[in-house]
């Protein structure tokens, strides 16, 4: 099995977590292939990995059978950028906090490499959404799990958001910014800005103003074909256009559209995964004394 792996930070707790992972591919005879940022952040951290080949950006990812990502949710959302279109499966392996999409802990490693390995898991193909514009945007990485949004930048004052909903005006949100969610997304920030928790096969777009000036204006949810065209007013002539953990400052003359990616995210889910159960889990639902 020919596997990427990727990760963004490797703290004092973290060493023996890789390095165990790493023992348990090389006694199953991986082929382990690591990024070349975690390769110098695994190097600095005393971890042995120069008997590793190392890979970039760009690097067509369909000769590989799994990638694993080591961190958090938002280590697993850079490791979809190095995959892009070739669908790569992702193990998320969380060394991080919350993990609602890196769902296998550290303490089911040696069993999530069997099962890994004998290949007992399912593949849950999530929505992407893709960002169009007429300049380039993000070095290409124009696509995200979680969201897109517009927000305020180098100024206090609100921005107003025009935005078009298959070609028809929906609303002009005067608001300190603008989030499009897929249903992935929908715990990330737009649930901090008091949007709805989605099922992650809805379906559906999420639209969420950022502290919205008008109080009747409310998140909104739309069918995932549907296309979205946005044109930002504010006073400083610039806005902050983000992707997931990616972000761009961009000029008002700047059009953009949002809308379903024609590729998707694959996550690897082993028996016993259950979304309501993580949301029981990580949002503490139930933790109620009268429970």
């Amino acid at each position: 099995m020919k596997i990427a792996i990727h990760g963004k930070v490797i703290d004092s707790d973290s060493v023996p977590v890789v390095r165990r992972i790493l023992e348990e591919l090389f006694k199953r005879n991986g082929k382990i292939f690591i990024s070349k940022s975690l390769h110098k952040i695994a190097k600095s951290a005393g971890i042995s990995v120069d008997g590793y080949s190392i890979y970039e950006e760009g690097m067509d990812f369909n000769q590989f059978d799994v990638m694993i990502s080591l961190g958090g949710d938002g280590t697993l959302l850079e490791s979809i950028t190095y995959i892009g279109s070739a669908e790569t499966p992702i193990l998320g392996i969380n060394t991080g906090r919350l993990g609602f999409l890196a769902t296998t802990s550290i303490i089911q490693i040696s069993q999530a490499m069997d099962d890994l390995f004998e290949r007992r898991f399912e593949l849950d193909s999530r929505m992407l959404l893709r960002v169009e514009s007429d300049i380039p945007l993000l070095n290409g990485m124009n696509f995200g799990l979680n969201e897109f949004a517009v927000l305020k930048q180098d100024t206090s004052s609100m921005i107003r958001v025009h935005t078009w909903l298959n070609g028809e005006i929906l609303n002009s949100y005067w608001a300190d910014g603008l989030i499009i969610s897929t249903p992935t997304g929908s715990t990330g920030y737009s649930l901090s800005c008091g949007g709805p928790v989605v099922m992650p096969h809805s379906h559906n777009f999420i639209v969420t103003p950022v502290n919205p000036h008008n109080l009747n204006v409310r998140p909104f949810v739309v069918s995932d074909d549907s296309v979205f065209s946005l044109k930002v007013e504010s006073r400083s002539n610039f806005y902050l256009l983000s992707i997931d953990s990616r972000s761009q400052i961009v000029d008002t003359s700047v059009e953009i559209k949002v809308r379903k990616e024609h590729f998707k995210a694959k996550l690897i889910k082993f028996d016993g995964y259950s979304f309501v159960n993580t949301l029981r889990k990580k949002l503490h639902w139930g933790l109620d004394s009268r429970n």
